[in-house]
């Protein structure tokens, strides 16, 4: 069975050789097509509008005549086989599209194409033989035509009589001529190729083209040419003999439909004729004063004549949007200049900007050329440019640590308040408004050293009834007198201040009496020091390095105040841990004190309990509980040990213990600065309340430059973080005692520390890197949201630590594994008990304690062991001090502080913690005086793992802290009197 050539098998695939060519060699189309052209008409609307109209082929005497109405129809053709002739025949346009072999592919998507562009224009889902070209909207018409050409596809008039073609070249004008009669006469002037053409014989096709047809007795021929017909010239073209205009109502044609021809289409005037010049545009400013200082505003467009339109863009009759455009160019570019703002047509400003755009704005936009209209009653702004004279006075508060500042500021005669002054300096604004009209600078020299003191001052925000100083910023009132032109002190400020600055230092005291033990030099400095502040009722922070004796010195002033006279208690707050050691310490060292403890919140009342003592311990559980009952008490001082307890002031414990009443506050801690200095600011709030009083001007003055390199646009980075840096050093410095254990070396043995890596086994290092890539995708992809997710991410990083550790730590099942740090800290056990030595491991993981103590128990090795789950701690650490054990495995938390561990010599820490003040207070439990060996400290990292950037956080925390506190020793120097004068110092 042969299969045709020509044909398609029954399934689809291609039947004839030629198809490998693909379109190479396209197969010869069958039957030739055209684009049929029609003159039709439509009879004219009878009686019943809604009923239909057929259309028929048009006769020149219908053209002649000018009987219904005209249309253009177009469809396809076919060439008769027979005779050679373009007929109808079988080529609908259905057909066409539907049979590319028969007609050809290229030509049946030339039609199809032609079909779409003529329902998209008409709006129909299916096509007649004949489609009206005269409503065809699309301009891809024309360049479609232009194509058929040279596809083969010519276009054929469908009548004998009638021939068709596409105009090279169009053009269409608008005349207005006057009759005799008086009349305007409003006619288009067509030419197509150069020939004028009779108006009344051309008809629009969409807005996109037009066709002609001229009569030449019987025979008819159109043309078709591409020509924009604007919406105002489609009137003129469907009206025979054009419009006309009475004497009337010319005037409103010339001032309503004249400007909206003349922009759309070239339009001149004939003979007799002068047209008016278009209008153009203006620009009106419409300003409308509301209350509050608010003026709103709004651009227009003025039409001389017309009227007003809106600065937009829009379909008004009378509008050039071309002038318009270029004048609102201009317009936009000195908007720009003169606000600072790009420009907008329209908005409002308010407060001190509605003075400054009514006085410097408005007048030069009027200059411009601008028309000004006011809606309502114009308020009348004036700018103050004289010499600000300030006056300051203090008035002294109801709150002992405060000191109401009264500051007026008196310019071209005029009193500024200070309310309104002291608000827009503290919230950063460049000018103030007063209700009377008038504004000024606050930008001028003058007021430059007032607004740096307002910003040390404390934020306004948080001040309830205006200004003040805090009496901890007593160096800030000398500034005030300086910049002042008169000041008026307040007589318990004055007294405050003279006192300070009489002293040429911090006077020696003598060792009280009641002291049992000979102060080291340091520790009677740090004594001279916190009586020193007693003395001037001002609170700080001891900061020394652990096991330097801070409790010791804090014994020491209270039997200083006891011997000065005073009768009220202390209070000292220290963790559970710590509790007896301050007890036994008294006892030891100061026994006259009468001690009073409060572990628990039953018992006497916290007020007879304070009424029989000197010294009041009390745990900081106890003191969050019943913080009512200590509240009730006025304590002669309050003293917080490792008050990095209290250094988060979102908690209810801080703001418990800043309730209590306390003629100073001391807070205790060898580091008042572990993660940021959002810490330190904390302590600092309790200490000296006044010192910073906004956490939010701390932030951006401080943290921000100094944690975080944010700095102003203006200023350079590495000096303006310098400048903040020395001057966070410069506040806090008479307000923070700090000596490190190598100021006083003497007193402690050599210590050395090294950094032991450790690699993973084989199998160790792949089960780490498959959980480390399917941890870094699921991390990643939750940092955009930190906060919602800090959880699942701390999560993640604990993971991985452990895993750093021991693969059994996260899954039993991969305890086979083993641990290589385990390993290695064995070796070094077994040797160190060899040679008589005893070493402290820390760990932040119990498990991993766990698994330590497992190992060395099944090497027969003695250890203690100490954590959150110990229950007779004292009975554990003093077994460890008392006996034989080589090894004391200790918890971060339960032995981070409160231990003195000298019978040790070596430390181990087998995991990296986040900050380096942690892991300095681990080493301490054993480097500390009273320490007669050098002790080694050994940190374990394994390598190649998340241990490695946690040493590497812990390094630029430790820069951090450095940089406050320990740079030059600086914060263990004596205070002079030029220390005392540049406490706030700007």
């Amino acid at each position: 069975m042969t299969v045709p050539s020509d044909a398609a098998r029954d399934d689809g695939a291609p039947s004839d050789w030629r198809s490998i060519l693909g379109a190479a060699i396209p197969a010869e189309p069958r039957t030739a097509l055209a684009l049929g052209v029609e003159l039709r008409v439509r009879d004219s609307r009878g009686a019943n509008p809604w009923a239909a109209r057929p259309q028929r082929t048009a006769t020149p005497r219908d053209v002649a005549k000018g009987t219904g109405e005209l249309l253009l129809g177009i469809r396809p053709l076919q060439r008769s086989a027979a005779t050679g002739a373009w007929v109808l025949g079988a080529a609908t346009w259905d057909a066409v599209r539907r049979a590319p072999d028969e007609y050809g592919r290229e030509r049946s998507r030339w039609f199809a194409d032609l079909l779409s562009i003529a329902r998209d224009s008409l709006l129909s889902g299916t096509a007649g033989d004949w489609l009206v070209a005269d409503l065809i909207e699309s301009s891809l018409l024309w360049g479609h035509l232009r194509v058929a050409g040279a596809l083969g596809i010519p276009l054929v008039a469908t009548q004998k009589s009638t021939t068709v073609a596409i105009a090279e070249s169009a053009s269409v004008e608008a005349t207005v001529a006057r009759a005799d009669d008086g009349t305007l006469v409003v006619r288009p002037a067509i030419t197509l190729d150069g020939r004028a053409v009779e108006p009344d014989s051309v008809h629009p096709i969409g807005r996109t083209g037009l066709y002609a047809v001229d009569q030449s007795g019987a025979r008819l021929h159109v043309t078709l040419a591409e020509s924009p017909v604007a919406e105002p010239l489609r009137p003129l073209l469907l009206a025979p003999g054009g419009l006309t205009v009475a004497a009337a109502d010319e005037e409103v044609f010339l001032r309503d439909a004249y400007p909206v021809l003349a922009r759309r289409v070239p339009t001149r005037g004939l003979g007799r004729v002068r047209l008016p010049e278009l209008p153009a545009p203006q620009p009106v400013l419409r300003l409308s004063f509301r209350r509050g200082d608010t003026v709103a505003y709004a651009f227009e467009w003025d039409y001389r004549g017309f009227g007003r339109v809106p600065f937009a863009p829009g379909p008004q009759a009378v509008r050039d949007l071309r002038a318009e455009s270029a004048a609102g160019h201009d317009l936009a570019a000195r908007w720009a200049e003169l606000i600072g703002e790009p420009f907008a047509a329209e908005g409002a400003f308010h407060d001190v900007e509605a003075a400054e755009f009514v006085t410097r704005a408005v007048p030069a936009l009027e200059a411009q050329g601008v028309t000004v209209v006011v809606d309502g009653r114009r308020k009348t702004y004036r700018e103050l440019s004289g010499e600000p004279e300030i006056t300051v006075s203090t008035v002294e508060s109801t709150d002992p640590d405060w000191f109401d500042l009264g500051v007026l500021v008196r310019i071209d005669g005029r009193t500024i308040p200070f309310e309104p002054l002291f608000t827009a300096m503290s919230r950063g604004r460049r000018k103030l408004l007063l209700v009377d009209g008038t504004y000024f600078s606050l930008n001028h020299p003058a007021l430059d050293r007032l607004r740096e003191l307002i910003d040390e001052a404390g934020d306004l925000d948080e001040w309830e009834t205006g200004p003040r100083l805090s009496r901890h910023q007593i160096d800030l009132w000398e500034e005030f007198e300086d910049l002042a032109d008169e000041a008026v002190p307040a007589v318990s400020w004055r007294a405050t201040a003279d006192g300070l600055r009489g002293a040429a230092g911090v006077p020696p005291v003598p060792v009280p009496s009641g002291v049992r033990a000979q102060l080291r030099p340091y520790q009677q400095q740090g004594l001279d020091w916190l009586a020193f502040l007693w003395g001037h009722r001002l609170g700080g922070i001891l900061a020394d390095d652990m096991g330097l004796g801070k409790t010791l010195q804090l014994l020491a002033l209270v039997a200083h105040t006891r011997e000065a006279g005073a009768t009220r208690p202390f209070l000292v707050v220290v963790p559970t841990s710590v509790l007896p050691t301050w007890l036994s310490e008294a006892a030891k060292f100061t026994p006259g004190l009468r001690v009073a403890a409060r572990s628990t919140s039953s018992g006497p009342s916290l007020s007879t309990v304070a009424a029989g003592a000197d010294l009041v311990v009390t745990t900081y559980a106890v003191a969050r509980i019943d913080a009512e009952a200590f509240a009730g008490v006025t304590w002669a001082g309050l003293i917080l040990d490792e008050a990095q307890f209290v250094k988060n002031p979102a908690t209810k414990l801080h703001r418990a213990v800043a309730r209590f009443p306390a003629d100073v506050t001391f807070a205790v801690t060898g580091t008042p600065l572990e993660n940021s200095l959002s810490e330190l600011w904390a302590l600092l709030k309790l200490t000296a309340p006044g010192l910073f009083a906004s956490a939010r001007k701390f932030r951006e003055q401080y943290i921000q430059p100094i944690e975080q390199g944010k700095v102003p646009e203006n200023a350079e980075g590495g000096e303006y973080r310098a400048r903040r840096l020395a001057r966070l050093r410069r506040r806090i410095r008479p307000l923070l005692l700090r000596r490190t254990k190598e100021l006083v070396a003497a007193d402690l043995p050599p210590k050395q520390e090294q950094v032991l890596e450790v690699e993973l086994s084989a199998a160790h290092r792949s089960l780490y890197e498959t959980v480390l890539q399917r941890e870094r995708q699921k991390v990643l992809g939750l940092l955009e949201d930190l906060d919602r997710n800090r959880f699942i991410v701390f999560r993640s990083l604990t993971l991985l630590r452990m895993l750093s550790l021991a693969p059994g730590l996260v899954d039993p099942a991969d305890a086979r594994i083993g641990s290589r740090k385990l390993d290695v800290l064995l070796e070094r056990v077994v040797e160190l008990q060899a040679e008589g030595h005893r070493a402290l491991v820390f760990s932040q993981f119990t498990s991993f304690l766990d698994l330590a103590a497992e190992r060395l128990a099944a090497a027969g090795i003695p250890y203690a062991h100490l954590d959150g789950a110990t229950r007779r701690r004292d009975a554990v650490v003093e077994g460890f001090r008392t006996g034989e054990q080589p090894v004391f495995l200790i918890s971060l938390k339960a032995g981070g502080f409160g231990l003195t561990l000298t019978e040790a010599d070596y430390v181990f820490l087998l995991d990296p913690w986040w900050n380096p003040a942690a892991e300095a207070q681990a080493v301490d439990r054993t480097h500390r005086i009273g320490q007669p060996s050098q002790v080694f400290v050994y940190r374990m990292i394994a390598t190649g793992t998340i241990e490695e950037k946690v040493l590497a956080l812990q390094r630029r925390k430790a820069r951090l802290f450095t940089a406050v506190l320990d740079d030059d020793a600086l914060f263990a120097q004596s205070l002079s009197a030029d220390d005392i004068r540049g406490l706030f110092e700007a």
